[in-house]
């Protein structure tokens, strides 16, 4: 970011933003933007990522309960996205601040012209001085629906900010060894310094009536964030002054440490956010080469390609054995590579994939589905 400050990125899921009943609580949020106008008062850039706009209006619209029908959700979520925006802005004009509302779809991250657009607004926020709020746009995207809620959204936001901290404030201090609510032996786990198949798994599927997301969900998030050089910061709403308190590490929570090898803004782009266009195979020496990630991909090691592509599309590479390797930019396109790959005079030794272009399997992050949950 230009003009870099310290920068923090708060999401706030729907059971902190609601009453018991569902209903948004005023209240709740006007103690949310207090704590969130004296972060901004120490001098820290701060970015809100949102739930709570199909909470907000589905009662207005006459439902007595959260619908589930999409039709339903978007019509909610065109209702409550007004009154949730006109919560913050109130509270926050009454500080002193000014808020910029970003709805943003998940076809915003895949596009790299959207996503650079959407950095750049961000960007010139920022330096504004402005809060942006961000939400999905829940009304016209039925995919972003079918996604779920707004834990990796916040962690692809503080990603693309490279931010200093990602807080995400929930309705439960963190992680668990069991889930906390159904096992009185769970024990909390204050600290996580690397996500382990065994760290994936505590996140079960467990979710509140009202909210999309379980502690899956944050788990992926936190994953997403940390492998770019994010920490995360998961803490509970239910305890005073949870923002101002999680922000210095002094709530009850837990804290991931982000990995001190984190991908560069172009490599999380292919590692999280788009998915290869077409397939190339590959031979067992050009399989171990780019396992090892210290060597390009040469038209020789090429033994298969299936689908089409143009030059700098992402292609996702497999062994001969139909192993998943990664994923890279392509340097040829599809014909032009047909007619060299195989090949292994030194005239045709150009790049198929460079190594600074390619993402191993064990960076690619793959986002869950929780909407279901």
């Amino acid at each position: 970011m230009s003009g870099r400050k310290k920068t923090i990125v708060i999401k706030i899921g729907t059971s902190s933003l609601t009453e018991a009943g569902g209903s948004l609580s005023g209240e709740k949020i006007y103690e949310l933007v207090r704590q969130i106008a004296s972060i901004k008062d120490e001098g820290i850039s701060v970015v809100i990522v949102t739930s709570g706009s199909i909470a907000a209006g589905f009662r207005r619209l006459g439902y007595a309960q959260r619908p589930k029908a999409i039709a339903a959700k978007q019509a909610a979520a065109a209702v409550g996205q007004g009154l949730l925006m006109e919560e913050y802005t109130r509270y926050l004009l009454e500080r002193g601040y000014i808020s910029a509302q970003i709805l943003l779809t998940r076809g915003d991250f895949t596009d790299k012209r959207r996503y650079d657009n959407a950095f750049r607004a961000l960007d010139e926020l920022l330096n504004a001085g402005a809060i942006p709020i961000i939400n999905e746009n829940d009304t016209t995207s039925i995919e972003e629906l079918r996604f779920g809620d707004n834990d990796t959204l916040s962690a692809q936001v503080a990603a693309m900010i490279h931010a200093d901290l990602l807080l995400i404030l929930t309705d439960i201090d963190g992680l668990y060894t069991a889930d906390p609510r159904h096992d009185p032996e769970a024990k909390h786990i204050p600290l996580v310094d690397k996500i382990t198949p065994q760290i994936e798994a505590l996140g079960g599927s467990a979710a509140s009536s009202l909210s999309t997301g379980g502690m899956r969900s944050k788990i992926t998030a936190a994953a997403l964030a940390t492998a770019s050089g994010v920490p995360v910061f998961i803490c509970s709403s239910r305890d005073d002054d949870a923002l101002l308190r999680g922000v210095k590490r002094e709530a009850s929570g837990t804290f991931f440490e982000a990995s001190e090898n984190h991908l560069s803004t172009r490599l999380q782009w292919i590692a999280f956010y788009t998915e290869g266009c077409a397939r190339l195979y590959v031979d067992s020496g050009a399989a171990r080469a780019l396992r090892l990630g210290r060597s390009s991909l040469l038209p020789s090691g090429v033994v298969a390609i299936e689908g089409d592509f143009a030059k700098g599309d992402v292609l996702d590479v497999y062994s001969s054995e139909n192993e998943f390797l990664g994923r890279g930019l392509s340097r040829y396109d599809k014909a032009a590579l047909a007619a060299v790959k195989g090949r292994h005079d030194s005239v045709r030794r150009t790049v198929v994939i460079h190594r600074n272009d390619w993402v191993g399997r064990d960076k690619i992050i793959l986002i869950h589905d929780d909407a279901a949950e």
